[in-house]
């Protein structure tokens, strides 16, 4: 027993002592130690990284040591190549992530595109564009750099989709680096773009650039591909890789065509959250208390109507525009205004179920209020009619706005 807690304290002094390794070599790097110096101490001192160790690395040096986002994320191209044969490699058996659809093996085959799009096609055009720097040539590194700016979904599926689980778990630190990365590589695809588009280039200069835009997105999937996804596997549950993968073809997918659906053998999605009290959303999941403060702070009143014309909700807010009581509910809308007015309120939901008007809007005076009344027809997936929503809202405030308040303000 003594024998298994003293093996246990080592494990954990090891790891302590590797930690304080990483941050040192990278604080060397930091100063001015080349990469040649650093890598020769670091292949003698540890065996092998596993990524946890590179992220919490990350982390400690922005918390404890004081070193800005910006710098880590200028070491982390320089600290790539360091670790480059050295990391762990913790999922080697094949797994969930293997399966067509899953996000990580979307990703994958993204990245396999994305490389032979920059270390092919772009750097063959580089090349040519160096010895001659002929029209059809320049059209062609036009062509390539805004075919790359496509690298956009799926950067944006890996910050809006897969950081937040991760920021969940309490990492921050590769999240923040990696964001930064990935801004400056398109803010370098699209500058390159321009001069060339432009006519405005300095050769030597837009070499450079090309050169840069090649190497960082290079050292980007790298980086997904050793540190980011085999942490994301590690932390993350199958209904968040679930959730994941079922919202990405909101922002798109890069080089390749929308993947299959992932559906994993034991996966339902709902069960988890099916219990009273709580309402499960295509985007989140709120108890019904929550679900009923959130629209009755809304500032403007929603009513709702099903496609039998009953209305079937509203919102009750502090300070209503036209007074509603609970009565209503499950009551015909026709029923719910004057006679004189039913005729109206009938051709408006036989536009809108027919499908000839989606949109009505109407505004009027009313009191010290400037009303904007809005009713919009509700549909399925197929179009099928399924009810309307009327959307009031007091926009004299609104049209008393002048100038500008920016966030900060």
């Amino acid at each position: 027993m003594s024998e298994m807690i003293n093996n246990r304290e080592r494990a954990v002094q090891e790891k302590s002592e590797r930690q304080q390794l990483l941050k040192e070599i990278i604080k060397e790097l930091h100063e001015g130690k080349s990469v040649s110096e650093v890598k020769e101490r670091f292949t003698k001192a540890v065996d092998q990284v596993t990524v946890s160790d590179i992220s919490k690395m990350e982390q400690a040096l922005m918390e404890e040591e004081g070193i800005s986002v910006e710098e880590v994320q200028r070491l982390c191209s320089v600290h790539t190549e360091v670790f480059k044969g050295s990391i762990e490699e913790i999922h080697q058996k094949e797994g969930p992530e293997h399966a067509q659809g899953h996000p990580v093996h979307t990703f994958i085959q993204e990245n396999k595109e994305i490389d032979r799009h920059v270390n092919f096609t772009l750097k063959l055009h580089r090349d040519q564009f160096e010895k001659d720097e002929a029209e059809e040539t320049v059209n062609k590194l036009i062509n390539d750099l805004t075919k790359l700016l496509e690298i956009d979904n799926h950067y944006s599926r890996k910050e809006n989709l897969l950081f937040p689980y991760l920021e969940r778990y309490g990492i921050f630190g590769p999240t923040k680096v990696m964001w930064g990365v990935d801004d400056r590589i398109r803010a370098a695809v699209k500058e390159a773009r321009n001069l060339l588009t432009n006519g405005t280039w300095n050769k030597t200069d837009l070499l450079k650039s090309l050169d840069y835009i090649i190497s960082e997105v290079s050292e980007m999937i790298y980086k997904e591909e050793h540190i980011l996804f085999p942490l994301a596997l590690e932390k993350l549950t199958e209904d968040e890789w679930l959730k994941i993968e079922r919202e990405g073809d909101v922002i798109g997918y890069t080089f390749i065509d929308p993947p299959e659906v992932w559906q994993p053998e034991r996966a339902d999605l709902g069960n988890p959250f099916l219990k009273d009290g709580v309402v499960q959303l295509d985007t989140g999941i709120l108890s019904v208390p929550q679900l009923e403060l959130m629209m009755n702070h809304l500032p403007v009143d929603i009513t709702f109507i099903d496609e039998n014309d009953t209305v079937r909700y509203f919102s009750h807010g502090k300070e209503r525009i036209f007074h509603r009581t609970k009565s209503v509910i499950g009551r015909s809308v026709q029923n719910c205004h004057p006679p004189q007015s039913a005729h109206i309120v009938n051709d408006l939901l036989d536009d809108f179920k027919s499908g000839k008007k989606d949109v009505e809007d109407f505004w009027i005076p009313f009191k010290d209020k400037y009303v904007l009344i809005r009713y919009f027809a509700v549909r399925d997936g197929e179009g099928n009619y399924k009810g309307t929503v009327e959307f009031t809202q007091n926009i004299k405030p609104v049209q008393e706005i002048t100038g500008e308040k920016r966030l900060m303000s």
